[in-house]
């Protein structure tokens, strides 16, 4: 294929040329080959594909909330061609015959992935870090979806051989002994923002990147929620994610959102919501991940203190960013740097993350004219809702993986396409 006169995302016109899995050309005037299909793109972005370094896929153990096919199918359409899955499935990936049943289930896989493998008391490093993982993480310092959750000794034990293995650790930072118990006399739907208070997560991630820093090793803050977490990351040379739900949603929407709304770490005050904002357009944050935790509305539909924490987020995160793009609040070429060259940087995918000659041409075309609604039933995740229904949304044309045009949103047509462990050619990390 060759794609004529695409608007990057630092405003550059270029042709690109894909040949099988790569990108071979980036220039102008790039003559057409015999046979090469040609892509008019004048007017439309081409920008990388999405590197979502945080999904919950939910398979093994928990199909009925999501599958690695519906879940990638989503993340297809959302422009994402990467996903790295957490270990806080049933049974937890945390030794080597959890990873390889895991492993078994992706392949039906429709964009790339990572497995990452996770720490308990009963985690077997060893047999672990004898797969390809993608990272150590999500490690829960709270108790979250799945009880994984772990005390200090078992973390500094994780660093430890993180460090040795030459792999990041990605951190779920939340201090139970702050959280505010009084709270759970409440029933209303703030009342999950109130008990995991803010001041939990600014003291945890202190914690965790200070005893990684004493240890030299590599730290990722996976949903930061509020400003001080992420300076606190941005300090100690961590790393730090941020999701579209805490940039664009905060507690004033819970009246709304009811249990719907509810998550690990909770949404804050507006106030946070603003200034992480701030942090996310002035390069302190790294990455924009989705933090994508399924659950069907059924389980949603419980009491505050019953109802299961997350919300579905892969298809709808790049689409709100670029329309954010196109309102002015944050720039194209921010936007690639949060959902691709930065992932791709961070976690050593040297041939994901931009478009350059050489890399894999993952690879999504948008019409930034074609600003839509998200509606729940329009999108493509198992559980039929989104925290995010009537949000303005720019979702891409097509979305490809390695070369192949994987979704077509005019079509909403999907082709057969094997999505790759991403760490099998470089496991040795």
């Amino acid at each position: 294929m060759l794609i004529r006169n695409a608007t990057l995302a630092d405003g550059r016109h270029r042709d690109v040329r894909v040949a099988g899995e790569d990108i071979e050309t980036v220039g102008h005037g790039v003559e057409r080959c015999d046979g090469e299909r040609v892509v008019d793109a004048t007017g439309k972005r081409l920008l990388p594909g999405m590197v979502d370094v945080h999904v919950h896929l939910r398979e093994p153990g928990f199909e009925h909330k999501e599958t690695w096919e519906t879940g990638t199918r989503s993340a297809a359409v959302g422009g994402v061609t990467t996903v790295v899955d957490q270990p806080n499935t049933r049974p937890p990936t945390v030794e080597g015959p959890a990873f390889d049943r895991k492993r078994s289930h992706a392949d039906d896989a429709l964009v790339d992935f990572g497995i990452n493998g996770g720490v308990t008391e009963h985690w077997d490093p060893d047999s672990l870090f004898d797969r390809p993982l993608f990272a150590l993480g999500e490690v829960f310092l709270a108790d979250s979806t799945g009880e994984m959750g772990i005390d200090e000794s078992l973390f500094v034990d994780a660093l430890e051989r993180a460090r040795q293995e030459g792999v990041p650790v990605t951190v779920h930072a939340e201090d139970e002994s702050v959280f505010d118990h009084s709270a759970r006399e409440r029933t209303d739907a703030d009342a999950w923002s109130a008990y995991r208070r803010a001041d939990a997560e600014i003291r945890a991630t202190r914690r965790a990147c200070a005893l990684a820093a004493d240890r030299d090793t590599r730290v990722h803050i996976a949903h930061a929620s509020t400003p001080e977490s992420i300076d606190a990351a941005a300090r100690t040379a961590s790393t730090c994610e941020v999701t579209p739900h805490h940039m664009l949603l905060s507690r004033r929407h819970l009246d709304e959102l009811g249990t719907h709304g509810r998550m690990n770490p909770p949404l804050r005050r507006e106030r946070h919501r603003r200034k992480v904002f701030e942090r996310v357009v002035d390069g302190t944050v790294d990455v924009v991940a989705t933090d994508h935790a399924p659950h069907t509305r059924q389980e949603k539909d419980a009491g505050i203190w019953d109802a299961p924490s997350g919300v579905p987020g892969v298809e709808t995160a790049l689409p709100l960013l670029l329309a954010q793009a196109r309102q002015g609040t944050l720039g194209f070429d921010r936007v690639r740097d949060l959902t691709a060259r930065n992932p791709a940087a961070i976690f050593g995918l040297p041939r994901k993350g931009g478009i350059e000659e050489g890399n894999h041409a993952d690879l999504v075309l948008v019409d930034t004219d074609d600003v839509e609604h998200i509606r729940a039933t329009d999108l493509h995740t198992n559980v039929g809702w989104t925290p995010f229904e009537g949000h303005e949304a720019v979702f891409p044309e097509w979305t490809m993986c390695r070369g192949q045009v994987v979704y077509r949103r005019g079509r909403d047509s999907f082709e057969p396409h094997q999505g790759e462990n991403v760490r099998r050619e470089n496991s040795d990390r």
